[in-house]
């Protein structure tokens, strides 16, 4: 197997990503995985939980070409404005994030590294810095010049993709038009096929309403919207299976002859995912130009620096990005 590199990201400074990136420098990677981080940040953190982690100073023109061995961390120095202090927020800290996620998308861009995976970062600090900030999907687009991004969350054994996002949901029915579902549908296929290595997938897709609208006595959106969306994607080679009934579409008969599951909104299917995957999960920006995996969960301020944190969902994200860059 060829080593690559890939870009981490610590995310928010005074969270708990430094110490998922050193927790995970404790053992070998398969790959050379670089941490765009403050090497200050990092030893704080550090000493902070006990670790003896050696940080190897590498930048642009000194990229490692094999994984480093454990207890060890290729770290791209990015400065902070501030001291990082476990817990405690600091808006004066909002451009070093947003520097590390530049660093690392340029990075992708330019063929330094095969993927980037991102720690959590903490919107509303950054938005209090006075930069308007939505999250990484977003910010990774507008970076990368990509018009139309797809959440999807990973756990081994199940994908789950989004039509709709973070929208009340009042507002999900209205937002499923014919238009964006093709667009989003078009983006999981492609991608499944591209960055999963999956010749054919299979996509079941639910339906918007109970028993997918139950013939038109529980809604119209599945006969006026959904089925008509999904013959015309059949019709160019989708092996499409739905408008389905989304309290039985997560059982074994239906998942094990898919690929993924497209749920209408949010809440349909990210609870499913989360229950069968807490921990050990993935969050998957489909549609951009480079890979991007992150871990499905928050800063976790009340565990910075204690050591009482689970690296699992972080493994998941290198794994899967490992996965989608052909490693």
């Amino acid at each position: 197997m060829t080593t690559k590199r890939f870009a981490l990201t610590p995310g928010e400074p005074a969270g708990i990503g430094p110490d998922l990136c050193l927790l995970l420098a404790r053992d070998s990677h398969p790959h050379a995985l670089v941490a765009i981080a403050s090497a200050e940040l990092l030893r704080a953190r550090a000493a902070e939980l006990g670790l003896d982690i050696t940080l190897i100073d590498v930048a642009p023109g000194s990229w490692p070409n094999q994984p480093a061995t454990a207890n060890s961390l290729y770290v791209w120095d990015t400065p902070l404005a501030a001291p990082a202090i476990s817990g405690q927020l600091n808006p004066a800290n909002a451009d070093y994030v947003l520097a590390t996620l530049t660093r690392a998308g340029n990075g992708c861009l330019d063929g330094s590294f095969a993927g980037m995976i991102t720690a959590p970062v903490h919107k509303g600090v950054i938005n209090e810095a006075g930069i308007s900030f939505s999250g990484h999907t977003e910010f990774l687009a507008e970076l990368t010049g990509t018009e139309q991004v797809v959440m999807m969350l990973a756990t081994r054994g199940l994908r789950v993709a989004l039509v709709t996002t973070h929208l009340p949901i009042k507002e999900v029915p209205a937002a499923i038009t014919a238009e964006r579902l093709q667009r989003v549908t078009r983006i999981l296929h492609n991608d499944l096929v591209a960055k999963f290595g999956i010749a054919h997938p299979r996509i079941l897709v639910c339906g918007l309403n109970p028993h997918a609208g139950e013939g038109g006595h529980l809604g119209r959106e599945e006969i006026e919207v959904i089925e008509p969306t999904l013959e015309i994607l059949r019709r160019d080679g989708l092996d499409l299976i739905g408008p389905l009934p989304a309290d039985t579409v997560f059982t074994p008969k239906h998942l094990e002859h898919c690929d993924a599951v497209l749920a209408m909104y949010h809440d349909q299917g990210l609870p499913v995912l989360k229950y069968k995957g807490f921990g050990a999960a993935v969050n998957v920006t489909l549609g951009l130009p480079i890979v991007r995996t992150s871990v499905d969960h928050g800063t976790a301020l009340d565990l910075a620096g204690t050591g009482r944190i689970d690296t699992g969902s972080l493994q998941v994200a290198l794994e899967t990005a490992y996965e989608m860059s052909g490693s």
